[in-house]
């Protein structure tokens, strides 16, 4: 695993390649993060990456996810728009080529346990969790859905 100042070393080595400025502040692993690849907050100016991705992704991925946190860092500090809907960050991400979603991590795929087919289309449906056929119709053609084993 990698120490805390190679993490900050990494960030500022990324910082001054894509951005031409240097990273000042603080960056830790945050082990409990687990829908996202990391986060930058704002009120510390501090980025938390989930060090899964650097595990089961590797480098690339991981350096793609903190260009995309670097945006976030270097556009609020400007004072420009941060969040993922202003076009300075849009910009600034096509800019420094960093990706606007991290990949889903293979630990968390889960395969899907139910199957059903609609008797009018056969449509198929794919899902996590039970449905309730008597309560749901097919979205397609409102027909009838059955399961499939």
């Amino acid at each position: 695993m990698m120490s805390q100042e190679a993490l900050h070393s990494l960030v500022n080595t990324l910082s001054e390649t894509y951005f031409d400025k240097p990273f000042v502040d603080d960056v830790v692993f945050n082990y409990r993060l687990r829908t996202t690849g990391g986060r930058y907050i704002p009120r510390y100016r501090r980025i938390e990456l989930n060090p899964k991705y650097l595990i089961e992704l590797g480098e690339a991925e991981f350096h793609g996810i903190i260009k995309h946190e670097l945006c976030h860092y270097h556009l609020h500090i400007e004072g420009k728009g941060y969040q993922h809907g202003d076009e300075s960050f849009k910009a600034l991400l096509k800019a420094t080529g960093s990706p606007r979603h991290c990949a889903q991590l293979p630990s968390d795929k889960k395969a899907y346990q139910h199957t059903y087919v609609c008797e009018s289309c056969k449509h198929v449906y794919r899902r996590k969790r039970r449905v309730n056929l008597q309560r749901y119709r097919c979205g397609k053609c409102r027909g009838q859905i059955k399961k499939r084993n």
